[in-house]
């Protein structure tokens, strides 16, 4: 939502240190029950992509019953937003686009949202939490079927992912032009802290968004540039 208040968290201080800790540990830990076994690997990427859809869908009727339907603001169409479902759609399917997408476009995306988050209620209330769950399990997601050789992204896929990206960040800038709306901080930049704050206003620091994705997608596929795709 544009112009919403900003609630200040000490960033990489020890309650956001763990909690960005936590979610490569659960990851990890699942990553390595996957590899012992494909019957598990199968139920652990159901289960995983199972609870963010639940988790998102209790998230909307929540929005829903505090603040009623309003159109054109808050709508899913952030990026993370999308990226969770896509992320849903990966997990349940292992289909190389739909994972290639959630693994940049996702993974730097919500990587970026814990790193620098966007919160605007008390820490420990219900839509903080449903932040960090949504944005942190996306994240494990992710890096679960990654770590767990599930899957991993073809050679070279991360130029397709970066033109879905400004495809989609296109008609998000249409939508936010026509109805003065904020998606993707297309028209202004969060208002907390990010490194949007050192490429300078608009429309400056949507190039150095741009670059920031560029220069991300690229390190994101460097350990998979001479490998093709693993699926248990």
């Amino acid at each position: 939502m544009a112009n919403r208040p900003s609630v200040h968290i000490d960033l990489f201080g020890p309650t956001h240190f763990a909690i960005l800790l936590t979610f490569p540990v659960i990851a990890w830990g699942l990553a390595l029950w996957c590899r012992r076994s494909r019957r598990a690997a199968r139920s652990i990427r159901y289960s995983l992509a199972t609870f963010l859809a639940v988790n998102e869908l209790i998230w909307y009727v929540y929005r829903i019953h505090a603040e009623g339907f309003r159109f054109p603001n808050a709508l899913p169409l952030n990026l993370c937003d999308v990226m969770l479902w896509v992320t849903v759609v990966a997990a349940y399917t292992l289909k190389p686009l739909a994972f290639e997408t959630a693994y940049y476009a996702g993974l730097a995306g919500m990587s970026q949202a814990l790193l620098t988050p966007d919160l605007w209620t008390e820490l420990w209330s219900y839509p903080t939490i449903y932040f960090f769950l949504a944005h942190g399990m996306a994240v494990a997601t992710i890096l679960t079927i990654v770590w767990g050789k599930l899957a991993a992204p073809r050679p070279g896929s991360w130029w397709k992912a970066l033109g879905i990206l400004n495809a989609y960040a296109a008609a998000v800038g249409l939508f936010d032009a026509i109805f003065k709306t904020d998606y993707m901080y297309l028209r202004q930049k969060p208002a907390s802290a990010s490194l949007l704050d050192y490429f300078g206003p608009w429309p400056y620091y949507l190039i150095g968004a741009e670059l920031i994705a560029l220069v991300l997608f690229w390190l994101l596929g460097l350990p998979f540039r001479n490998q093709g795709r693993d699926i248990i």
